[in-house]
């Protein structure tokens, strides 16, 4: 009887251990063959570097006109305000092991090796960084040093140090939880809200179990957010790089969903802990905390960018909340005084527009692969609240009831990098942004299950990201802290073009060329990112203001291409509008009338080097506009979109290092751009 009962026993360990090899050991060494760090050598052998010629080497260095990088008041400043490194656990669990201190070397114009071991290295060093782990993982690793921890909490600690990718998806997985159906009755792409409990400390792994682990997470958080300001404090050079303190807020959402906030601080005074998502429900108490723990008084100010609002299924601009509360006039209030900028661009695509979810503009398709939402879908598609347009005409709704504009945001881009590697966002030099599951070339072209859709897809979706660039007196923590506060702030998808763009009322066109031009309309108009103060004597007389534009081509990329002026407004009946129209056109060509375009100027890429041609595109675009349709009792807001002539996609460039042809399911070139921060007419200060 005894031997039966353990044959039993036995048969069942098999049986066990065999379920447990096929459901999890199994999958997650297929995974690791293919994207962990053991196999990275292999991968990288079957590439060749030395294939790609990075192409500002053969780019004309004419150097900018210097009024349009500086004038009397404020210079340019390039910068990256959103980027983790391994102290971020999924950074860290996708292979990334490069610190804080590695990123801010890397800022300052260091070489780094990618968790794939390729080179990654900036073209040029950057003016201001700002680095933003995610809150909810500060103090849960602290203590995985200690000596005294049981065996269970070694398990744990080990768990979360691995290079796996699996257990990442499983860990993260489970804590976004499942979509639930929306209601197919509703209309196709409205946000439907939904009550949702925020996650406690003590659900992560390394912090449980019991409340004593809890409260030892916690305490450690202040002493990891007091470490991150020290580093950055080591690292601060005012007029060479500056470290701006900065956090991520990261609540989760299903389907790799993403209603997260980068917390910037204006100076080295800030609370003592770094609030994350398991101490808040949503971005209302966030601001509330931040508030209650920062004493302006004692030099304490911060300010929170929005990012991803294509991947936030839709509520970044509805009415509610993460929890599903409605948003009251004093939140509204509270958001206006604290989110003066959203992140218009990064390594997840494009978040200004999507073409057909309330946009007619055919560049909205670009790094964009979201389809318009179905009758109860609530993630995966793209939301009518989706993107940063429609979020600026939302703005202009709420206007007409509360009386002021809660999302007046100025734009800025970023990467959102887990690499460690700050700014680095050339197409040429994309090393993934993922540790190992992007890195090397050969894991960034894989092709996913057919099944699949295309946001998952690192291909189709995944850009090298943008930079954040600032008009400001000097490069320090103060001054840039309030370039952006005030929105005089523009974003691009990598290069660094210059650009200015003011609005004013009855701007002379005698004046573009004249030395005097920067300094008349910093004192006569407002720039990029304000409200325009309104002009009765001219309204009456039905003129509109003026909006000058001046575009600078990047000297290390192409040449520019055409600047477009995109316009939002609202009407009489609450109905909003917009409408884009090119302004101005490289080679001398002229917008054509009848379709608001510049005809294309030939500019073409040899897909063979991925070098552009020569022989076309701008150096500068510069044009003074008036609004035809202006009409003083709408409320409007304008900004400017800045398009390059044609240069090669990243993954092309992978396809000459893998000596392949370029995937053809993927567009082999794009045009890479920037996007002003608007202005605003008609509305409310």
């Amino acid at each position: 009887m005894l031997k039966k009962f353990f044959l039993t026993v036995l048969i069942a360990l098999i049986l066990l251990t065999g379920f447990i090899a096929v459901k999890f050991l199994f999958p997650m060494a297929k995974v690791l063959d293919r994207v962990g760090p053991g196999t990275t050598p292999r991968d990288l052998a079957l590439q060749d570097d030395s294939r790609v010629v990075a192409p500002y080497l053969a780019a004309n260095h004419q150097q900018p006109p210097a009024e349009a990088m500086t004038s009397s008041t404020k210079n340019l400043y390039w910068g990256e305000l959103h980027l983790h490194t391994t102290e971020s656990f999924d950074a860290s669990m996708m292979g990334n092991k490069l610190s804080i201190e590695d990123a801010y070397r890397f800022a300052k114009g260091e070489p780094l090796l990618s968790p794939g071991g390729e080179t990654m290295q900036l073209s040029r060093p950057l003016d201001f960084v700002a680095i933003t782990d995610h809150a909810e993982g500060f103090g849960t690793r602290t203590h995985c040093s200690d000596n005294n921890l049981s065996l269970r909490e070694r398990g744990a600690c080990w768990l979360m140090g691995m290079d796996n990718p699996s257990l990442f998806t499983i860990f993260v997985d489970g804590a976004r939880g499942t979509a639930a159906p929306g209601d197919p009755s509703l209309p196709a792409g409205v946000y439907q809200p939904e009550y949702r409990q925020p996650l406690e400390l003590g659900n992560f792994p390394t912090c449980k179990p019991g409340e004593a682990a809890a409260e030892r997470c916690y305490n450690n958080t202040r002493s990891d957010w007091a470490r991150y300001v020290q580093l950055a404090n080591a690292y601060y050079e005012p007029g060479e790089l500056t470290t701006l303190i900065a956090y991520e807020f990261s609540p989760t959402l299903p389907d790799q969903g993403k209603h997260h906030r980068n917390i910037i601080f204006r100076s080295d005074t800030v609370p003592d802990r770094a609030i994350s998502s398991f101490d808040v429900p949503n971005a209302i108490e966030l601001w509330k905390g931040l508030e209650a723990g920062c004493d302006k008084a004692d030099g304490c100010d911060f300010l929170t960018i929005p990012h991803n609002p294509n991947k936030a299924w839709g509520l970044t601009y509805s009415r509610y909340t993460w929890d599903g509360q409605l948003y009251g006039e004093d939140d509204w209030r509270l958001r206006q005084k604290r989110e003066p900028l959203t992140e218009i661009f990064q390594i997840k695509g494009s978040q200004e527009c999507a073409f057909g979810i309330g946009a007619t503009d055919e560049e909205c398709s670009f790094a964009q692969v979201l389809d318009p939402c179905k009758p109860g879908e609530t993630t995966g598609c793209a939301f009518q609240t989706s993107f940063v347009r429609q979020g600026m005409k939302v703005g202009l709704e709420l206007e007409q009831e509360l009386g002021f504009n809660p999302l007046q945001n100025g734009f800025v881009a970023a990467t959102d990098s887990h690499n460690s590697n700050p700014g680095d966002v050339e197409e040429w030099d994309y090393r993934g942004s993922a540790g190992t599951v992007q890195s090397p070339a050969l894991r960034r072209l894989r092709q996913l299950k057919k099944d699949s859709k295309a946001y998952q897809q690192m291909l189709k979706f995944n850009t090298p990201g943008g930079l954040a660039a600032v008009w400001a007196p000097e490069n320090t923590r103060e001054a840039i802290f309030d370039a952006l506060a005030r929105r005089e702030t523009y974003g691009t998808s990598g290069p660094r073009m210059a650009l200015r763009f003011y609005a004013g009322w009855d701007i002379d066109q005698a004046m573009l060329e004249a030395p005097e031009l920067m300094a008349q309309l910093e004192t006569q108009a407002v720039p990029m990112g304000r409200v325009l103060p309104a002009s009765e004597q001219l309204e009456e007389n039905n003129q509109g203001p003026d909006f000058f534009v001046w575009a600078v081509r990047d000297p290390m990329d192409a040449p520019l291409q055409r600047l477009q002026m995109v316009k939002g407004w609202i009407d009489a009946a609450g109905q909003t509008h917009e409408n884009v129209v090119d302004i101005a056109c490289a080679d001398g060509l002229q917008v054509d009338s009848a379709t608001g375009r510049c005809p294309d100027n030939g500019a073409s890429v040899d897909l063979t080097t991925c070098q552009y041609s020569s022989g076309s595109g701008a150096t500068e675009l510069k044009t003074l506009w008036r609004d035809p349709e202006y009409d003083p009792k709408q409320s409007a807001f304008y900004y400017v979109r800045v398009l390059m002539n044609p240069t090669c996609r990243w993954s092309s460039f992978d396809a000459i290092r893998l000596g392949r042809e370029p995937d053809p399911s993927v567009p082999a070139t794009i045009r890479e751009r920037a996007w002003s921060s608007p202005i605003w007419s008609g509305a409310s200060q």
